[in-house]
């Protein structure tokens, strides 16, 4: 899939990412992938689920930053608590 991942942080019970992709990927794509990838190297890492669901929600939220300073972003991004 084509899509960069500029910066990455988060707190307890969820992420911030700042992603850069083409037009032609939708959200729902990108975000089932980083979902998908991360749970499965989560358990090959020998993790344990925080609780017997599902590692992730099912659902997301996103916004476009279009015209917004990247640096600025990756700040605010990196600012973040590491998630738990």
């Amino acid at each position: 899939m084509n899509f960069k991942v500029l910066e990455f942080n988060g707190e307890g019970n969820h992420v911030h990412a700042l992603i850069e992709y083409p037009p032609k990927l939708s959200i729902s794509q990108i975000v089932n992938a980083l979902k998908g990838v991360s749970s499965r190297r989560y358990g090959q890492a020998g993790y344990k689920k925080p609780h017997q669901e599902s590692l992730w929600s099912p659902s997301y939220f996103a916004i476009s930053v279009g015209g917004a300073p990247l640096e600025i972003l990756k700040q605010y991004i990196k600012n973040q608590e590491k998630p738990s």
